[in-house]
């Protein structure tokens, strides 16, 4: 047979397309045309083929050998078509036999000396090729990961040889098996974080609802120490979060650790970080920060040190849960649902409030220096906070800290409220949903009306505190939004009171 066809997948965002890799062995002059929009990656497969084929003790066919990826419109990138390229060169020219081919999936770079190399993207092409009933057989680095897509025929290989020997029936590869998950382990617990009560009932609303929260206090007052310790309280994540958190970090430059799995992912990009490096860009769009925090926290310290307009493309995202990147020839859609949190100094020199009075900072100056924040992103923050510098005799005498487990144990009892009553957190509630589920007593809604009148607070905070008021509700096991509710939830909007 001249002719193979066999199956791979490209990336596109979040999706992983099907490719049909077409391998045809003419006569005529040896020559190797790889067609179908391939970039550089795929275009030099043709010199690692041939050498994988060789040291592997296959024939490299002396003949005019094209191969084709189609759809031809899709851009193909990455080593994952080197091991297709070559199981369709050895079927065309009758050195595998073909049959099980069409049945099967496979991606993988080739090495040199016939080894495969992990590939980017395996769990999302798992998802994929799932769905549409084939195994798939990719490098043993990838097949943990790859595995962990529920109802996918995940088969390891170490080298092309194995792959063969699979295809002729002469041994079988290895079906990988899902790794048990980290789950909570190894995060930083809260029985470190002396005194600061305010801020600890703070994070574990924070972690009820999946609001976002902002700290503003004096260096050394304990906010990174906080934001650090978020992950920890927050609920265990479902399958299919966890699914769909990890298939977002599978596409990025260093794939998917999958002893993380069932782990919230903790994300602390510097200030000096980009607006693409948020939110993802590139030829071929890649996640951002912002999207590999998924159903993770994302934490941004020193927030006024961001520059503006890096800051302002979170406002879409705080409010969609989505993301996308258009591009001319074609855009790539990528989940965006976080719990944004994020640390600030009061002031330039950081002290203002302190009670060593240590500040010499102007009215200017500290106005200048907050301004560097918009109000539309201010407005999208759920809990604002103030993290005060402890005196030495506050931290000696600390208080009755409880640990991570326990704070957890609360949080994950509110959620699953919130879930049962909405099937979503409450930070994610719609307008319709917040009339219904989040309507306050008459003594609440008076509060809420004294807010807006003194504090001049935009629908979108009275809509944020009502959600903020139902978490709230849901941790003391209430039914109802009630007045108490409502009033420390309006105590957490610190920035709209200064």
């Amino acid at each position: 047979m001249s002719l193979a066809v066999l199956y791979s997948r490209a990336l596109s965002g979040m999706d992983a397309p099907l490719v049909t890799v077409e391998a045809h062995l003419a006569n005529g002059l040896p020559s190797f045309t790889i067609v179908g929009l391939p970039e550089t990656e795929v275009k030099e497969a043709k010199d690692r083929v041939r050498a994988a084929l060789l040291n592997a003790r296959f024939e490299f066919p002396a003949r005019r050998i094209t191969i084709n990826l189609a759809p031809a419109d899709l851009p193909k990138e990455s080593g994952r078509f080197d091991l297709p390229i070559a199981l369709g060169i050895l079927a065309a020219s009758g050195q595998i036999p073909g049959e099980r081919i069409a049945g099967s999936e496979f991606a993988g770079e080739l090495a040199l000396t016939g080894e495969l190399r992990p590939v980017r993207g395996a769990l999302a092409m798992a998802l994929a090729v799932a769905r549409d009933g084939r195994s798939f057989v990719l490098p043993a680095a990838n097949a943990a990961e790859a595995a962990l897509a529920g109802g996918a025929v995940v088969h390891a290989a170490k080298t092309l040889g194995e792959v063969c020997a699979h295809l002729a029936g002469r041994g079988e590869l290895v079906r990988a098996q899902p790794l048990a998950g980290a789950g909570h382990s190894g995060y930083p617990d809260l029985l470190d974080i002396k005194a600061q009560a305010q801020a600890r009932r703070a994070l574990e609303i924070a972690a009820a609802g999946g609001h976002s929260l902002l700290m503003v206090g004096p260096p050394g007052t304990g906010k990174t120490m906080l934001a650090q310790r978020l992950p920890g309280i927050l609920p265990s994540m479902t399958e299919a979060e966890a699914v769909e958190s990890a298939a977002v970090q599978s596409l990025g430059s260093s794939g998917f650790d999958v002893a993380a799995w069932r782990r919230r992912p903790y994300r602390a990009p510097h200030h000096t970080a980009s607006a693409v490096a948020l939110v993802g860009g590139g030829g071929n769009p890649r996640p951002g920060e912002i999207s590999m925090a998924m159903h993770g926290v994302l934490f941004l310290d020193e927030l006024p040190e961001f520059e503006r307009r890096v800051l302002e493309v979170l406002r879409e995202p705080l409010e969609s849960g989505r993301i996308t990147v258009s591009r001319a020839a074609r855009q790539a859609d990528f989940p965006a649902q976080f719990q944004l949190v994020a640390a600030m100094n009061p002031c330039p020199c950081g002290y203002l409030g302190h009670y060593s009075n240590r500040c010499r900072c102007t009215p200017d100056q500290v106005a200048r220096y907050r301004s560097r924040i918009s109000g539309p992103l201010l407005d999208r923050i759920d809990l604002q906070i103030e993290v005060p510098a402890m005196r030495q005799e506050e931290l000696m005498r600390g208080g009755d800290a409880e640990s991570s487990a326990t704070v957890r144990g609360r949080t994950e009892a509110a959620r699953t409220r919130a879930l049962a009553r909405q099937g979503k957190p409450n930070a994610r509630l719609e307008v319709r949903e917040i009339d219904r589920y989040c309507v306050p007593d008459a003594q609440g809604e008076t509060l809420l009306k004294q807010a807006i009148a003194r504090l001049g607070l935009s629908a979108r905070a009275y809509h944020r505190i009502l959600r903020v008021a139902r978490s709230i509700a849901d941790l003391a096991g209430a039914t109802a939004v009630a007045g108490s509710h409502v009033a420390e939830a309006i105590q957490y909007r610190r920035l709209d009171r200064t």
